[in-house]
């Protein structure tokens, strides 16, 4: 009986030729979108070459402005800060806070304590009536942060939870925020932002709101944002255009390395209101004090002086006229703070 015939055996050592290989059919996807690529490549080179710098956060664009005013400092009556270190790497440390004697705020005491390592940044406090607030914020990246915030009151209405997350371009800036989010209904409050370099020294940028307290009821505003930084840092312009006729306008100047100045100027012009606020600060860096003053035209007249006598020990007095009213305020505190640490840990010399 005959063998079945067998194809005779190749090679392994000889490739196929490519005719006898099917091939398998070449999708017309790359070619369709090659053109896109390379317009959006050299875009991306075209920017790269201006080296734009990063203009900051929304969040900050008035950060100079604020840390030059009162508005965050101002306090009356007596309060009392006391922190007490416990490590440096991580760092972690409690603060025990007393008020007593405000006009505008009951007596209180607070409890707060802080967590932070090179990625992340943990902030709780809690008051004497119960009420709860924290903050974390974590870093995925040098230029990507995840932020959350919440506050548990007893009181109605004053519960929230904020959940947001920055994201910093080579020269520009993204931000999206929720406050209070509901996914069933998409009740909440949300706000996403964007600033962009156009040159050196000009970044514009827009801020849209959308918030929705209950189902059937909704409202969208976008407000437009401008900033101006001079070559040398040395002064920064800031504008903020919101709807109904709303303008906020800011400018901060370093006079020398120990003194700045800063003005601000929020108009409103609507059809039911016409009001202007402007106001002037100063603030003084000494070798061991700060002192900040501050006038409006409401008839403020307000000034915070904070003198260390020690790196540990802080003293504080804060004061307050309005003319208008004819009414004065006055405020004195102490900041102390102590540590568990020996000089070693605390990355100072050792004392002998």
């Amino acid at each position: 009986m005959a063998s079945p015939a067998f194809p005779p055996a190749q090679d392994a050592s000889v490739d196929p030729s490519p005719s006898s290989v099917p091939q398998a059919p070449k999708s017309s996807y790359p070619s369709a979108l090659s053109p896109l690529t390379s317009v959006f490549s050299r875009f991306s080179q075209w920017r790269k070459s201006l080296d734009l710098p990063n203009p900051g956060t929304v969040e900050n664009l008035q950060k100079e402005v604020k840390a030059t005013h009162l508005t965050n400092f101002i306090f009356d009556g007596a309060r009392a800060d006391l922190t007490k270190s416990l490590s440096m790497n991580p760092a972690f440390q409690v603060t025990h806070s007393f008020i007593l004697g405000s006009q505008v705020s009951t007596p209180s005491y607070n409890f707060g304590a802080v967590f932070a390592n090179n990625d992340m940044f943990l902030q709780g406090s809690v008051d004497h009536e119960g009420n709860v607030s924290a903050r974390m914020n974590q870093g995925w990246a040098e230029n990507s942060i995840t932020k959350i915030q919440t506050q548990l009151s007893s009181q109605a209405g004053h519960s929230m939870i904020q959940l947001e997350h920055d994201y910093q371009g080579q020269d520009y800036s993204l931000n999206a925020k929720a406050v209070n989010p509901w996914p069933t209904d998409l009740t909440g409050i949300y706000i996403g932002n964007y600033l962009q370099s156009v040159t050196k020294n000009l970044a514009l940028g827009v801020e849209t709101l959308y918030q929705r307290p209950t189902p059937d009821m909704s409202e969208f505003t976008t407000s437009y944002l401008a900033k101006v930084t001079s070559d040398d840092k040395n002064w920064i312009a800031t504008a903020q255009v919101q709807p109904a006729g709303i303008l906020q306008a800011t400018y901060w100047q370093k006079l020398h390395e120990k003194v700045e100045v800063a003005a601000d100027l929020q108009l409103m012009a609507s059809p039911q209101r016409r009001d202007a606020i402007a106001t002037l600060g100063a603030k003084y860096d000494l070798r061991m004090a700060t002192f900040r003053a501050q006038l409006d035209s409401t008839g403020k007249v307000s000034a915070l002086l904070e003198q260390r006598f020690a790196p540990t020990f802080a003293f504080l007095v804060a004061g307050e006229i309005d003319h208008f009213k004819n009414a004065a305020k006055v405020g004195v505190g102490v900041m102390i703070e102590s540590s568990t640490l020996t000089p070693e840990e605390m990355g100072m010399p050792p004392q002998h």
